[in-house]
């Protein structure tokens, strides 16, 4: 397996890579927790990406890519050199539901990732696709994945209680919880945050640009399996993604940890609430609600009414300075390129401040552990990191996000619209995943769904 040359920083082009407190990739919590600070099984730093690409740097207007560039094995349908194609792969099926076999198969995807196969046809960038349609889409790189071992949570709870109440437990045997007041409350948290993709040393496995289909397939379940895999036959070849946002769908949950879903972050700190503020298409805002207790009469702990939030509702604790959290009544969604989750979504999530040598304050260290029986074959963890550029007494302020829709699915595609332009327009429904509907409709004529069954193994 390949692990140097093109690695994981390299799509923010001039991002340092280092031992310093911003650059770490787990946080120190200066203890052997029961369930927070566990290393990494492997540093993503040091993996290159999977699928072809176009290389990009971020520039102070956003992405720049040089599209005389090319990362990947082959295009224009052509194999690459020791590799033997499967008979039938996504770009030439016929009906990608029949080829549940091949899932599990990297060749099957032509050794892409996720968002490899989003953006052959151009998304954020060069096109990658041929002339001659989706026969010709590039080929990423079989030698190369980040291991699956190091995506799975690595702490033993089988659900978002039981990991938050032994940290609480653990956090009690340390003399807390911490019981904050506006005197000891950790201000310096307060001020706003690098976008993630600027972060020095930042990389994580859920910008969905190192890992092999099949791997983040095995995470799932067999019906988001195959969820899955629609989006993938209809993101690279068929060419019409389904995008949330462009048609001002609300983001859901887990785009916060997409890649270009949010810029900045505005954090704010008081002994009842932290807020979390941030948006790019939306306004993503986290309260958690310190020493609040859910309740469990619903279908999921909730602190409101027993309907599903966009963005859950959130608990939390002080250890210390660090922030512990749960968070469910999460609505089910998807996110583009990546995989849907359902309304079992529960997060637990540890803040941890960052340090220099000094000692002074740089950042925050978010450990996120995944938990959905429905959508997930076990639960998972994202560890990032948040480089504080400034308190609010200088910078821009956050400018709050409306979402003007111009974009609208004419016959299943994407397609501006002018102001006074007159169109047929089917209500969509929002919880019936309206992306599936769009492309069952108008591109999978003659398909057949087959029966879901789970086609991995892992003991």
């Amino acid at each position: 397996m390949k692990k140097v040359g093109w690695q994981a920083s390299a799509l923010a082009a001039g991002i340092l890579i280092g031992a310093t407190a911003t650059a770490q990739q787990v946080a120190n919590v200066g203890f052997k927790s029961v369930g927070r600070g566990a290393p990494l099984a492997a540093d993503l730093r040091n993996y290159e990406i999977v699928g072809a690409a176009i290389p990009v740097s971020f520039g102070p207007n956003g992405p720049v890519r040089d599209d005389k560039a090319f990362v990947g094995s082959a295009r224009n349908g052509d194999a690459p050199k020791g590799v033997e194609p499967l008979p039938i792969d996504l770009y030439t099926s016929k009906d990608f539901y029949k080829d549940k076999a091949l899932w599990s198969d990297p060749r099957y995807f032509r050794c892409n990732s996720p968002v490899a196969i989003e953006e052959q046809w151009g998304a954020n960038g060069a096109r990658l696709i041929g002339q001659a349609g989706a026969s010709t889409a590039a080929w990423g790189r079989c030698d190369r994945d980040y291991p699956r071992e190091a995506i799975v949570s690595p702490y033993p709870f089988k659900t978002a209680q039981q990991h938050y109440e032994a940290l609480l437990a653990e956090t009690k045997k340390r003399g807390g919880p911490t019981q904050h007041t506006y005197a000891t409350v950790p201000g310096e948290w307060t001020g706003r945050y690098m976008h993630p993709g600027n972060t020095p040393g930042q990389a994580y496995w859920y910008r969905m640009r190192h890992n092999q289909v099949p791997t983040i397939l095995s995470l799932l379940t067999p019906e988001y399996q195959q969820r899955m895999v629609q989006q993938s036959y209809h993101e690279g070849v068929t060419d019409r993604a389904q995008w949330p946002s462009q048609y001002c769908w609300p983001e859901g949950f887990m785009r916060r940890w997409h890649e270009f879903a949010t810029w900045e972050w505005d954090v704010t700190v008081t002994p009842s609430l932290v807020q979390i503020l941030a948006g790019v298409a939306r306004n993503f805002i986290t309260n958690v609600h310190i020493g609040r207790e859910f309740k469990m009469d619903g279908a999921v702990p909730r602190l409101g009414q027993d309907v599903p939030r966009w963005y859950g509702e959130t608990i939390g604790f002080w250890d210390k300075d660090a922030l512990i959290t749960w968070t469910s009544n999460i609505q089910g969604w998807m996110v583009h390129g990546a995989f849907e989750y359902s309304n079992k979504m529960q997060t637990i999530e540890i803040y941890t401040p960052n340090r220099d040598a000094s000692g002074k304050f740089v950042g925050l260290n978010h450990e996120a552990i995944f938990y959905d029986p429905e959508a997930l074959v076990e639960p998972v963890r994202i560890i990032r990191n948040y480089v504080k550029m400034s308190g609010y007494e200088e910078g821009d302020p956050y400018v709050f996000i409306d979402c003007v829709q111009t974009i609208f699915p004419i016959n299943g595609k994407a397609t501006p619209m002018s102001p006074g332009a007159e169109i047929q327009y089917e209500v969509p429904d929002i919880y019936g995943r309206p992306w599936a509907h769009i492309w069952e409709k108008y591109f999978e004529q003659g398909m057949e769904k087959p029966e879901t069954e789970d086609i991995f193994t892992f003991k």
